[in-house]
């Protein structure tokens, strides 16, 4: 029998409520041959029925599903995410393709295999999709948190768009974005193997894996036409998940935003760190010239042993190692102040590396800065 040429992985734990509706969307993808796709299901301490509802569902799915089912006291998101994707792998076998990762309480929509196929074809190793809360149960969440969320979204865009500009990831060019969630994701399999698969950690595997992937110089495409609903409810099957996101900013409204979300002009400077950096790198110009561990801090051993590593690796080592490159989040509060700047500082973003696009001098990174910020 011939292997799917894409397997997608779902870690299962007391989900009676919403599988169904899971397994439904992914049961229900367009523009696939037949037998190209198949499921993973790792049932893990499920104590729900939720087991009994998947045996009772699979004879009315054209897709073929394996199962797989375990019970672990030390249980957690990482395990199970890593444990579900490994048997994708084996799927898959030396044939190679595709494994995607969605969760049980998420629908994917009927392209989503689809176009996240059409990125790995055009040349990522990885794909990272966006969400969006199910619109009925984020109807039941407090107005003040979908105000927030708006703030948060509009912010979040316009310094992707200043990052992709000011230091452009050629396998990832605007438009993109930076959400990083198991709910989306995909890879390789031959780049799962290469990294060593899914991190077994208990919180944060998604996010882990991605930085894995770039460390070690593989291609990931955060492809914004790559969109799953999300569950939008405040109790979740994993600590630290999006639930338990939603839950403490409905108990604390003046939380920090993601990391990422600094001041506009601080975000500058650290994009043009990056491509500063880059640049260095690839010429060679990091291990001869120390003028750039000074200025971030970083004492000489350790800025040769950065020096020394990949590109993606070397760019997260500095960003650790560096005090002046510590991420400052700003707050709800301050959002639409940072909107405003940010809005006026991408008119000549945009303007100065339009320039540069289309072939002429570059503009000094000098120039950007002042004009941003």
């Amino acid at each position: 029998m011939t292997s799917p040429a894409a397997i997608v992985a779902v870690p299962v734990r007391n989900e009676a409520e919403r599988i169904v509706a899971c397994l439904r969307a992914i049961d229900a993808q367009e523009g696939l041959a037949p037998g190209a796709l198949g499921v993973v299901l790792f049932l893990n301490n499920c104590t729900d029925g939720t087991g009994e509802i998947v045996a009772g569902l699979l004879p009315s799915l054209a897709v073929p599903v394996r199962v797989l089912n375990e019970d672990f006291a030390g249980a957690h998101a990482g395990w199970a995410r890593r444990k579900a994707m490994d048997e994708a792998a084996a799927w898959l076998g030396e044939a190679g393709g595709a494994i995607l990762s969605t969760d049980a309480d998420s629908r994917v929509p009927p392209n989503w295999v689809v176009r996240t196929l059409a990125a790995i074809e055009a040349g990522a190793d990885a794909v990272a999709g966006r969400v969006e809360l199910d619109v009925e149960e984020g109807k039941l969440l407090p107005a003040m948190l979908h105000a927030r969320g708006r703030l948060e979204d509009i912010y979040d865009g316009l310094i992707t768009e200043a990052e992709a500009r000011i230091d452009p990831d050629p396998h990832d060019p605007w438009p993109c974005h930076r959400t990083t969630i198991g709910a989306t994701l995909a890879v390789t399999r031959d780049a799962y193997l290469a990294v060593g698969g899914m991190p077994e950690i208990p919180l944060g595997e998604d996010g882990a894996f991605i930085a894995r992937l770039i460390a070690h110089g593989k291609r990931v495409r955060h492809a914004p036409d790559v969109c799953v609903t999300i569950s939008a409810r405040l109790t979740g099957r994993a600590p630290g998940g999006v639930a338990d996101t939603i839950r403490s900013r409905c108990e604390e409204p003046d939380a920090l935003c993601d990391a990422r979300m600094e001041t506009f002009a601080r975000c500058v400077r650290r994009y043009l760190w990056r491509a500063r950096f880059r640049q260095m790198h690839a010429t060679g110009a990091l291990a001869r010239d120390r003028a750039w561990s000074d200025w971030l801090g970083i004492a000489p051993e350790e800025a040769a042993r950065i020096a020394s590593l990949p590109l993606g690796h070397a760019i997260g080592e500095a960003e650790k190692a560096s005090p002046r490159l510590a991420y400052r989040p700003i707050g709800p509060r301050h959002l639409p102040a940072q909107i405003r700047l940010a809005r006026i500082g991408l008119v000549a973003i945009r303007a100065l590396t339009g320039l540069r696009g289309r072939g002429k001098a570059a503009v000094p990174a000098s120039v950007i800065a002042t004009r941003a910020a």
